[in-house]
């Protein structure tokens, strides 16, 4: 398996972090490849030997884990210690912490080199932190690594006493310029609640959200609202975040009553009903989905291409788990005849204008994001821990570091807030195989290497990636825009293919093709003295399998239903 650029260097930085500080965060979006890097740092801290354990809340995660983890380190054993097995016999141990908290389950862990703590905002729960104390006691030296998309700025001493220090952020803003997330279009629409909604104070944790209902919670307001999304969103699968319970119940009752199929999702919401709204929801069965604090963290549902902000938030991690729900790209084949290009945001209240547009990774009045040099680190003020160089905030404990004064800007005009104008990353040349453009036309694209291939191929207005293995089964990986069809289609030949296999910088690419390959090729492509034995190669993959690539594209492009 092949790391991503980016994923390298966050590995990197990782393994850099542990080995000066003894301990460090890495936080890491949803899209990015947690899994994998954990995986990567672990492996690199194991190369020489020792014993590591990777910590996980959910059977799932545990399972998850240890299957992409044997991917990127084939060579180290693992084992598993949840409620069904409790083996320590690999040099990596998968562990639920349910499970090993207890007292006579802690006995019978051996000292530990590496202990990881996956969703790693939860470490300051007792159960964690009792292993944690144990395994200090059989090693003090034992070195602690927390993976997370969403630290726990709420409690400024939860993450502290365990992580001095964040290693790296992948911002949302990268994922979306290398094609692994969709990109947002953001409208900010006041409909004469903003000015009251800056008056609002903040709590220890949050806005006052009993302030923010009595603002937000009016009919008019709740039918401006109906009204603005029919305009911009009417055909999309949406998630709607409020203030309150009874203003998710009002909001729930407007959408309910212009025709939308809405559901409502709360906290007191019984888990079996819960789980079946979630399950209509993602078989479209349930068009709007409105929650109140249920839904930012923990689940997805990539058909989901609305976010409708309804109340404010103080940090701007929240604002983006919010918005994240909408970012995910779509599998073809796990959600048929669906295609995403995009991610509406509709925010009616002030996030938007407080921290600034995803788009740009910027706030609205063109404040720059600080330059960041490869060894620059930050001290927050606050609680000391040492932040990325480049870090807007502190991931521990929420500290912002101030930024010129602005004059502030506002307005009703319900425009996108900006362009999207990030600097498209060219994924062809970070990749790390080479794409051959089969008739030089920049629409039908192939790399390969030896146990996999994939392409993508424009028609209709959209860019289709296909990928098969040594299966030979051909798969429709991704649908919409050419960046999330390129990320698709690399990360395929990533999973199946080496660093050994990836042969992009090899010799023998350049070299004139085979008798054997001209023979198979079309007369055409026989006089073409340019043609390289690799390009040949890509143009047999392209001849050989012709058909299940136009039945693949030519299925998809019947009414497809554009999220």
């Amino acid at each position: 398996m092949i790391l991503r650029p980016r994923q390298k260097i966050f590995v990197e930085r990782s393994v850099a972090a542990l080995r000066n500080h003894g301990n460090t965060l890495g936080v890491a979006p949803t899209g990015a490849g947690k899994t994998v890097m954990l995986s990567a740092v672990t492996g690199a801290l194991l190369g020489d030997g020792g014993k590591a354990c990777i910590l996980a809340h959910r059977d799932e995660l545990t399972e998850q884990n240890e299957s992409k983890f044997r991917r990127v380190n084939p060579g180290i054993s693992t084992s598993v210690v949840d409620a069904d097995c409790k083996s320590w016999s690999g040099q990596s141990v998968f562990a639920m912490v349910q499970t090993l908290c207890r007292e006579s389950n802690l006995r019978t862990m051996p000292p530990l080199d590496l202990l990881v703590i996956d969703e790693a905002h939860h470490v300051a729960a007792d159960s964690y932190l009792n292993i944690i104390r144990h395994a200090r006691g059989l090693n003090p030296d034992v070195k602690i690594y927390g993976v997370t998309a969403t630290p726990n700025r709420g409690d400024k001493k939860g993450l502290r006493q365990i992580f001095s220090n964040v290693a790296d952020q992948i911002s949302i803003k990268e994922l979306i310029q290398s094609g692994h997330l969709v990109r947002p279009r953001t409208y900010v629409i006041d409909v004469g609640t903003q000015a009251e909604l800056r008056k609002v104070r903040k709590t220890a944790d949050d806005f006052d959200m009993a302030a923010v209902e009595k603002i937000m919670n009016q009919a008019p307001v709740n039918a401006a609202v109906v009204k603005h999304w029919q305009e911009k969103a009417g055909d999309r699968q949406t998630v709607v975040f409020c203030s309150t319970v009874a203003h998710a119940r009002e909001v729930c009752n407007a959408f309910a009553q212009a025709g939308v199929s809405a559901a409502l999702v709360t906290g007191d919401t019984p888990s079996a009903e819960r789980r079946q709204t979630l399950e209509a929801y993602e078989a479209g069965d349930i068009q709007l989905l409105v929650n109140v604090a249920v839904l930012t963290e923990g689940w997805d549902c990539p058909p989901t291409s609305c976010i409708v902000l309804l109340r404010p938030s103080s940090y701007k991690s929240t604002m983006i788990q919010m918005i994240g729900r909408g970012l995910r790209t779509v599998d073809p084949e796990q959600y048929p005849g669906v295609i995403k290009t995009d991610c509406v945001i509709l925010d009616f209240g002030t996030s938007s204008l407080l921290h600034g547009s995803l788009e740009q990774g910027i706030n609205l009045v063109g404040k720059e994001k600080r330059e960041s040099a490869e060894a620059l680190t930050l001290t927050c003020p606050e609680c000391g821990a040492e932040m990325p160089g480049d870090a807007e905030e502190c991931l521990i404990c929420g500290f912002r570091w101030p930024e010129p004064e602005e004059e502030e800007q506002e307005s009703s005009d319900p425009s996108p807030l900006v362009d999207f104008t990030l600097t498209e990353i060219d994924l062809l040349a970070r990749s790390s195989f080479k794409w051959a453009d089969l008739f030089g036309d920049g629409e039908s694209l192939i790399a390969q290497g030896f146990s996999a291939w994939a392409g993508v191929f424009h028609l209709n207005g959209h860019w289709h990636a296909l990928g098969s293995d040594e299966s030979k089964q051909v798969h429709l990986l991704s649908i919409g825009e050419k960046s999330v069809c390129l990320a698709a289609a690399d990360d395929w030949l990533n999973t199946h293919e080496t660093e050994d296999t990836a042969h992009k910088t090899k010799r023998w690419l350049s070299l004139a093709p085979t008798e054997k390959q001209l023979n198979l090729l079309p007369p055409e492509y026989r006089g073409d003295f340019w043609l390289t034995r690799y390009q040949a190669s890509t143009l047999l993959t392209f001849q050989f399998n012709r058909n299940a690539i136009r039945r693949l594209i030519f299925s998809a492009a019947k009414e497809p239903e554009v999220a």
